[in-house]
């Protein structure tokens, strides 16, 4: 079976590497041949983790190449989508496959339709508020990261849904021993774009720091000020990443109550987990699904929770150390790709053979 996956970036880019790339090397090995073809480059990457303004050069031959790609998918059994064919254009793409009855299989883990249909200037809502729906309902199927998107996709009268979480690779988390350590380290990991999120903490963290027996890491944040919050910041690589992760004493992923947060699919709570870390996170979307209180982690909703939750953790070594094992098996039964890989081989599979 031939398939063409039509990422939305190459492999540095978070959405892309966690939702297909990783899966590539299993779905080669199990009879699908991907030919990949991402719409935005690494250059591009970098230069929104930077602040700096897109090439749009770039982005104009981007836009070519994806359409010069579009009409090669005919000489494939399936196309493979992240999110849409061209971001901020009608849905004529989709709507071409559809026509020409070339399958097409759509994969969410962000509530991107949310970036038309609430956007801020009519315009964008009223021309391209329900492309999204559009994209899904065409779809042979489906594949969303959590119920939020799942929902969304039967809302918009699409044909097949299936939701499949965002995963890790167990074999890249292996468990090492954790030794005493004389500092209390809370971790977060993620990107200049979403470090916003944890600045929210900054007057809990600052009051759990005040003992001057807790400290703050971060990962993949580029520069940020946190008055009061004693800070280490990393650069993120893959190849450090899981690394990183172990030096956490717990990890937190703090969200807004809003459409947007609960289209998140927790990734960072699921690498908290599978390195068998404490987490505690806000309760919203996918948060809520992963974290069973008490049992693998904490959930925090107001200051007060995050300063009782985290000073809780850090006068409980012990505790720690049961969640952590309890958040291992959470990710071991659910959100690996020891378990979700054969799923999507399936998925696929059977999208292809239906359009036969």
């Amino acid at each position: 079976m031939k398939c063409l996956l039509l990422s939305r970036y190459s492999r540095l880019g978070a959405s892309s590497r966690v939702r297909s790339y990783q899966y590539l090397p299993y779905l080669e090995a199990h009879g699908i041949n991907v030919s990949v073809a991402p719409l935005l480059g690494d250059t591009y990457i970098r230069n929104l983790y930077a602040g700096r303004p897109a090439d749009w050069a770039t982005v104009v031959a981007s836009y070519y190449r994806r359409i010069r790609h579009l009409f090669e998918s005919w000489r494939f059994d399936l196309v493979w989508i992240e999110y849409e064919l061209l971001p901020w254009l009608p849905a004529w793409g989709e709507f071409l496959l559809a026509f020409l009855r070339i399958p097409y299989v759509v994969d969410y883990d962000d509530a991107i339709f949310h970036r038309y249909d609430l956007h801020q200037d009519l315009l964008v809502r009223a021309s391209l508020g329900h492309k999204i729906d559009a994209v899904m309902r065409r779809a042979t199927l489906v594949i969303a990261g959590n119920y939020y998107l799942a929902d969304r996709a039967r809302q918009a009268g699409a044909k097949r849904v299936e939701i499949l979480p965002t995963a890790v690779d167990l074999d890249r988390y292996h468990l090492t021993p954790r030794s005493n350590k004389p500092v209390f380290s809370v971790g977060w990991i993620g990107s200049p774009v979403t470090i916003h999120y944890l600045a929210s903490l900054q007057p809990a963290l600052s009051k759990v720091c005040a003992g001057g027996k807790t400290r703050l890491i971060l990962v993949g944040s580029g520069p940020i000020e946190l008055p009061g919050v004693p800070t280490e910041v990393r650069v993120w690589s893959e190849e450090t990443e899981v690394s990183s992760i172990r030096d956490f004493d717990v990890g937190v992923m703090p969200l807004p109550d809003d459409p947007w947060a609960r289209g998140k699919c927790s990734y960072k709570l699921v690498q908290y987990l599978a390195c068998a870390l404490p987490a505690v996170a806000s309760p919203v979307g996918m948060n809520r699904q992963i974290i069973k209180e008490n049992v693998n982690g904490l959930l925090a909703a107001t200051e007060e929770d995050w300063v009782c939750a985290l000073t809780h953790l850090l006068d409980n070594p012990g505790l720690c150390e049961t969640m952590g094992r309890a958040g291992r098996v959470t990710v071991e039964e659910r959100y690996c790709l020891q378990v979700t890989a054969p799923r999507l081989l399936a998925l696929l599979t059977e999208a292809a053979d239906r359009s036969n």
